[in-house]
């Protein structure tokens, strides 16, 4: 079975929605019979290549919101973060475009080290001060994630490397219907939207092994959250 999974390095739901799905992954007993795909999708894809900025005065801009509102939003995926092991800066992080890391990701896709920079790059970018909209920090992250350090500085040169690959897979995106990220699609049958519960991943899998007639997962989760175009789920004033 095939589990596609479309999401972006600047989405924290997509960081701690990866956790949840591979802890719901551990849990089910066909788990080697799986093979886990992911691809592109940008948040904010017609922003200019270079064009970078603190992540609480954007949250701050886009949402209408004070800069410790702003600061209150992040403390609150942070805490959901946390409570999946993982690390979250809630300050001192940058925002920007993400072209370059899909771009790369293919190349690490074509590699078998995809997994390995996707979870690199989302590390450096929530849990580090290491900003991934920096060229020689996204060549040091592939050449961690066991990537020749030529060819993946051949790709950031080239601009139309992978470029293809990486609009192919938003469009294909956009025709399954996915507004937002994370999307996950298990054997192109069934569609989960949102950073769900791991234990809602285990029963997709369950039921998709099954092959039966499958009712959405995400409907049983509404509060799943998600990023997408317009922003990230945030919680309400107050």
């Amino acid at each position: 079975m095939r589990v596609e999974i479309w999401s972006d390095i600047a989405c924290p739901w997509c960081y701690i929605g990866k956790a949840r799905f591979e802890k719901g992954l551990a849990a089910f007993a066909h788990r080697d019979g799986v093979e886990v795909v992911h691809r592109s999708f940008e948040l904010d894809p017609h922003r200019a290549k270079g064009d970078t900025g603190p992540v609480l005065e954007m949250l701050a801009e886009k949402y209408g919101r004070t800069l410790d509102e702003a600061k209150a939003m992040e403390a609150h995926v942070a805490s959901n973060a946390h409570a999946e092991g993982l690390e979250y800066l809630t300050d001192g992080r940058d925002h920007g475009n993400t072209f370059d890391i899909h771009r790369l990701l293919h190349l690490a896709k074509e590699r078998g080290r995809q997994d390995a920079l996707l979870d690199l790059a989302y590390r450096a970018n929530f849990a580090e001060e290491r900003s991934v909209f920096d060229g020689e920090t996204l060549i040091a992250l592939a050449v961690e994630a066991g990537l020749d350090e030529t060819e993946a500085r051949a790709v950031l040169a080239d601009d139309t490397a992978y470029a293809d690959a990486v609009r192919d897979d938003e469009r294909e995106a956009a025709e399954l219907g996915a507004n937002g990220v994370p999307f996950f699609v298990l054997d192109r049958r069934y569609g989960i939207s949102g950073g769900q519960p791991a234990e809602v991943f285990t029963q997709a899998l369950e039921q998709a092994w099954q092959g039966r007639a499958l009712q959405p997962v995400a409907a049983a989760a509404p509060d799943a959250e998600a990023c997408g175009p317009d922003g990230c789920e945030v919680p309400p004033r107050g």
